[in-house]
């Protein structure tokens, strides 16, 4: 036998050798399915199933009393000539593109001058965080009733200016929305603490060396800081206009539950609202679920599909 085939013979025999009398282990994974059983059962009972039902909810006549009754695509095809339906999507439409816009450019701003490291800056940053915690709450709805009202404490700022008014800008048609507006902007906290986190990452050594090629502060934001910070702007457009979508509570404490005046805070939410628990409509109240899942869904493949021309990562 040559030395090669001893080898080959030799090496054969040692790979197959310890196998030999070896029983496999499989890894005890008995810790990790208990723990994860909770989870798992709440995603199955709490969210799976409802939605599964919701669609099935959504092809029939249900009033929450009596067993549904299957009627196909007629409630799809109630959307087409529902007109409350198409002027609560106006309303949320232009909630959301005015209002996302606003609010993340308040955010971007407030994050700038925190990061220029001003004192007491903790305090800030928690002064500044604390209306994202209050701004969806039925406190401070109740709140934006009173400022805004006829005799609020608004009208009484501009009396103090020497403008008398006693109109109720929650009341009115043309500036009732224009005040939800203003409170969600108000609610730029959490987008504000996420920028200030990207800008502290942002190298010094970048700012440092357009300042020595004579850059000012404006040049220096539009060349280092906004490119660098794109893939944060898209994190918080996307979060924003989603929660902007799905808006409820300030509508539904400022006007009452009723959409407002001619139906100006009717939000899509309000609107499923009504439908569902207001009139007992709860077939078309989960099909209207699934119509603003959809434009939600498409939105954000929007985004994302957009986001390849403007959103700059490391790579």
């Amino acid at each position: 036998m040559s030395i090669a085939e001893l080898r080959r013979v030799t090496r054969t025999a040692g790979e197959a050798g310890p196998r030999v009398g070896r029983r496999i282990r499989l890894p005890d994974n008995r810790a990790a399915v208990l723990f994860l059983a909770p989870f798992a059962i709440g995603a199955v009972a709490l969210t799976l199933g409802p939605i599964i039902m919701s669609l099935y909810l959504s092809f029939t006549d249900y009033n929450l009393l009596q067993d549904p009754g299957w009627v196909g695509l007629t409630n799809y095809e109630r959307m087409l000539t529902d007109t409350r339906l198409h002027t609560s999507l106006a309303v949320t439409f232009t909630y959301v593109i005015v209002g996302v816009p606003l609010q993340l450019a308040v955010a971007l701003l407030l994050a700038v001058v925190l990061d220029k490291g001003m004192r007491a800056l903790p305090f800030y940053r928690s002064a500044f965080y604390l209306p994202s915690l209050l701004g969806t709450s039925v406190a401070i709805a109740m709140l934006w009733r009173l400022i805004f009202g006829a005799d609020g404490l608004f009208n009484s700022l501009l009396g103090f200016v020497g403008i008398e008014s006693h109109t109720s800008w929650i009341g009115s048609p043309d500036t009732s929305l224009s005040t939800i507006i203003l409170l969600h902007v108000w609610t730029f906290g959490s987008p504000m603490v996420i920028f200030l986190a990207g800008l502290r990452q942002i190298p010094g050594e970048l700012y440092e060396a357009a300042a020595v090629d004579g850059a000012h502060a404006w040049s220096r934001f539009r060349a280092i800081t906004l490119p660098l910070l794109t893939p944060i702007i898209f994190f918080n457009l996307v979060l924003a206009v989603i929660n902007s979508f799905s808006a409820f509570t300030q509508a539904f404490v400022v006007s009452g539950g009723s959409g407002g005046p001619a139906d100006s805070l009717l939000f899509y939410t309000l609107y499923l609202y009504q439908e569902g628990f207001g009139a007992f409509r709860m077939g078309y109240a989960s099909a209207l679920a699934w119509l603003l899942l959809l434009i939600i869904g498409a939105v954000t493949a929007i985004n994302f599909w957009l986001s390849k021309y403007w959103v700059h990562y490391d790579d």
